[in-house]
């Protein structure tokens, strides 16, 4: 494994991440950086996946789902914490960027 698993295993639902994630890209490969807030995590074990969403381009939300044990995956920092008390985040979908931030000091 290529990142420390004590990280991997503070990853929660509500943190701020930022995830190094490398791309091949033909014969070449890349690190991609990715920002933003876990609002699901799904399965057990080995297949276990978390989901990260962040507004992109005019505040168009962009999700993206990593698997936590991924080779891929570089670096995981964590920025910040939220104070949730759901397991699923699904209903930041429907908020503004503006209300999300409000949540997050709360």
């Amino acid at each position: 494994m290529s990142i420390d698993e004590k990280v991997l295993k503070q990853v929660k639902v509500g943190q701020n991440l930022k995830i190094s994630y490398r791309i091949h890209e033909g014969g070449k490969t890349r690190t991609q950086p990715y920002d933003g807030t876990v609002i699901a995590m799904k399965g057990s074990g080995i297949s276990r996946t978390f989901t990260v969403r962040h507004a992109g381009v005019d505040n168009i939300g962009v999700e993206r789902i990593f698997p936590l044990y991924s080779p891929n995956i570089e670096k995981v920092e964590i920025i910040s914490k939220g104070k949730y008390r759901r397991a699923k985040l699904y209903y930041i979908r429907r908020l503004s960027s503006k209300a999300v931030r409000k949540l997050e000091k709360e």
